[in-house]
């Protein structure tokens, strides 16, 4: 089946008529994905960050905001706890996100398309007052319920924001928000589990029990996939030699080189040179195909660091025995990696070995991952634990990293030796990237959620404070 153009909306008998209605928001600090419900994947995935220019004007899209312009800044409405901070940027976004793949752009109101300028009062056509007071009835989404997933520690007055702009401004019929950890694990057909997401931002851990959301239970840390990201920068640089990183838009062309050799490569000049928003943003990128094609955890039992078998042998030991996986950089520099690929991400279960500088200190050892997994665990009542250690959900696109699902299971089995412990990480990286939004649209699609739906009327009647109520 042929790709739709990202501008262009599909045809209205795509997704099957009234069947499948309701649309699915999952808004994150590094992409916002959406589509309609009963569907596998989101249609629509988005960069949250977007550019802006001198004049005001903000640019979405992955194309926008990495084509290389001078004065464009890149800049994120999410703040560092993955809460919005920018509503109006934030809104802007997420309509982007639904208009551009899913329902098509908003149609210029008959008044305002041109057509019907310079007409005086003998003219061919007075719009009057009741057209614009039909301009004012049609909402981008009135005909679409709409479910917006949220971090489990959004506060009260975000949460209300977030209905107020689906029912004002968006005219939805009817609207429910629900939290993450509660979508990933219906996403694995599990109505109780302990959900462990690891997103770009922040990484958090939750106890869902019969659906719904033990809020004792909620741990969250900022290792997560950005803090690997910057491990990665950190490692980069305290090499020896330090690895040149030159992102791709400053490359015009390379030829191949040896490894470790220097690079040969024709580099593209620019009269004024992007800001340094955009360049970071476009370091960031090669940083991540690195992070997520070369870096490994070490799976386990112990610490990277620690002692393995007898003697003065250690983890680290056995792990440079393990064939060491090459990079090549956009300008064609290229090198093996061995022990420093499973370095980086020993910071998410050993803080103490995580790479530092003096602008970057190290983490606090309770934020550690199986940290906040035993907090989660032990803010609950004892004899829910054996059921939840025997449902860890694993979820979220920071979740990749080759295996990371097995020592989590490996540090986890030594905190609780006796119940078993199991980790249910899905083996599709799509499944396991897009939890949130796959649980909700199956959520979203069943006969029997009809009744959760916070409709118009009841909005109209209690105001903004109903999903306070009605959202647990």
């Amino acid at each position: 089946m042929a790709t739709l153009p990202p501008t262009q909306a599909p045809n209205a008998t795509e997704y099957a008529g009234d069947e499948i209605n309701a649309l699915i928001l999952d808004p994150g600090s590094h992409s916002i994905r959406a589509g309609f419900a009963g569907e596998d994947v989101p249609k629509s995935v988005v960069p949250t960050s977007y550019g802006q220019l001198p004049s005001g004007e903000r640019v979405f899209g992955e194309n926008a905001i990495h084509l290389p312009r001078p004065d464009l800044e890149i800049r994120n409405p999410y703040d560092a706890d993955g809460i919005v901070e920018d509503w109006e940027t934030a809104s802007k976004l997420w309509e982007y996100t639904i208009t551009s793949r899913l329902i098509g752009a908003r149609q210029t109101a008959p008044s305002k398309n041109g057509l019907n300028d310079g007409k005086d009062e003998q003219g061919d056509v007075d719009m009057g007052a009741e057209i614009e007071a039909l301009e004012e009835q049609e909402k981008l989404l009135q005909e679409f319920p709409l479910l917006v997933s949220e971090p489990p520690w959004n506060p009260k007055k975000e949460r209300e924001r977030t209905i107020e702009l689906a029912m004002e401004d968006w005219g939805v019929p009817a609207f429910f928000l629900a939290k993450t950890g509660q979508l990933a694990a219906y996403s694995q057909s599990k109505a109780t589990a302990l959900v462990v997401d690891i997103g770009a931002r922040n990484t958090s851990v939750m106890a869902v029990w019969d659906g719904m959301v033990l809020g004792k239970s909620l741990h969250h840390t900022t290792l997560a996939g950005d803090w690997l990201t910057n491990q990665v920068r950190l490692m980069f640089a305290q090499q020896q030699p330090p690895v040149p990183l030159i992102p791709h838009y400053m490359v015009k062309s390379k030829t191949p080189v040896d490894a470790s050799a220097p690079s040969s490569a024709t580099y593209a000049k620019y009269p004024k040179p992007p800001t340094s928003s955009f360049h970071l943003q476009e370091e960031d990128r090669v940083l991540a195909a690195f992070k997520e094609s070369v870096v490994q955890a070490w799976q386990g039992p112990g610490r990277l660091d620690s002692p393995a078998g007898q003697g003065n042998v250690t983890n680290s030991d056995y792990v440079k025995s393990i064939p060491p996986k090459p990079f090549e950089l956009p300008d064609g520099w290229n090198t093996v990696f061995g022990l420093e690929r499973f370095r980086v991400v020993e910071g998410l279960f050993d803080p103490a070995a995580a790479y530092t500088s003096p602008s970057i200190p190290k983490p606090n050892s309770d934020t550690s991952i199986p940290s906040i997994i035993n907090k989660a665990l032990q803010s609950v009542d004892v004899d829910s634990r054996p059921v939840l250690l025997n449902n860890i959900i694993l979820t979220g696109a920071g979740s990749l990293i080759d295996k990371l699902p097995e020592r989590i299971q490996a540090d986890v089995q030594a905190l609780y030796p006796n119940p078993k412990v199991r980790v249910l990480a899905h083996s599709s990286s799509v499944e396991r990237k897009y939890g949130a939004f796959i649980g909700g649209s199956v959520l979203g699609s069943l006969g029997s959620f009809h009744q959760m739906w916070i409709s118009r009327e009841e909005y109209a009647e209690s105001g903004r404070g109903v999903v306070e109520k009605r959202c647990k």
